[in-house]
Parts: C-alpha cells; sequence; structure tokens
C-alpha cells in the first residue's frame, strides 16, 4: 500500500529544508548547540522521510547502499587521518593544528569544523543504512 500524494509531495517539498537545517547544525556545532551527529542524524532523517513517503526502492534508486556504505567508511577514515596529521605536524592525536579565527563566525573553531563535517557524513550515511537494513530484513533471521 503506498502513501497518498498529498504526503509525497509534502514530503518532497519539506527534504531541502531538513537537509538545509542538517548543514546548518552541522556547520555551527561548535558555536551553539548542535554538532556532526546531530546534524548527521537529521541529515538521515531526511533520506528516510523520502522512503517512508515514496518506496524504499525509488529512494534507494536515489541514494544506493554501497554509496552510503563508501560515505561512512570516508567520514571515519577522514577524521582517523585528521587525527595522525596533527601527530605528524608535532602535535597530539587530534590537536587543532588550523589556526583560529574571530570568536563566533564558522571558521573559528579550527578542527572542530572538519570534525563536525565528518562526523556529520558518517553519521547520516551510517544512520541511513541501518534503515535501509530493517526495511529489508523486517526482522527475519
Amino acid at each position: 500500500m503506498g502513501s497518498s500524494k498529498i504526503i509525497r509531495n509534502i514530503a518532497q517539498k519539506l527534504f531541502p529544508f531538513v537537509v538545509l537545517f542538517g548543514f546548518y547544525l552541522i556547520s555551527h556545532g561548535h558555536l551553539s548547540p548542535g554538532g556532526g551527529f546531530q546534524g548527521g542524524v537529521v541529515l538521515g532523517t531526511a533520506i528516510i522521510l523520502l522512503a517512508l513517503s515514496h518506496s524504499i526502492e525509488q529512494t534507494e534508486k536515489k541514494f544506493k547502499s554501497r554509496w552510503l556504505n563508501m560515505l561512512e567508511k570516508l567520514g571515519i577514515l577522514t577524521l582517523i587521518f585528521l587525527g595522525f596529521l596533527g601527530i605528524f605536524l608535532g602535535y597530539f592525536f587530534l590537536s587543532n593544528f588550523l589556526p583560529l579565527g574571530k570568536p563566533g563566525q564558522i571558521a573559528s573553531g579550527g578542527l572542530m569544523l572538519l570534525f563536525n563535517i565528518f562526523i556529520g557524513i558518517k553519521v547520516a550515511a551510517g544512520v541511513s543504512i541501518i534503515f535501509y537494513a530493517l526495511v529489508k530484513y523486517r526482522g527475519e533471521i
């Protein structure tokens, strides 16, 4: 049983705003409440919204599991790389080696903005992959 045309239209119109809010949470996470995890969950929820309103098959054509798996791995590998880059530059693991900007601006957190971006990528992909797996297996062993 498919969803109604009203639900599909509302979800399609709501999708860009949910994605925009997710990116806002990720990019302002070091300045205000939010961050990579919260923004990533909101981005993953946007994909789940499309899957619930349209169909899982249509959503999986746009957001393939293979690409989401690669994005999740890319997110964690980049975080590890940034951590070791601090060691190679003479700092501690995950130490900030970027210059700090003016307080209150987006680029004022040094490495925190990059951490939030890649954590958001990893979490968004992970939430979507978990949802795909739950829908695919539906509790069957």
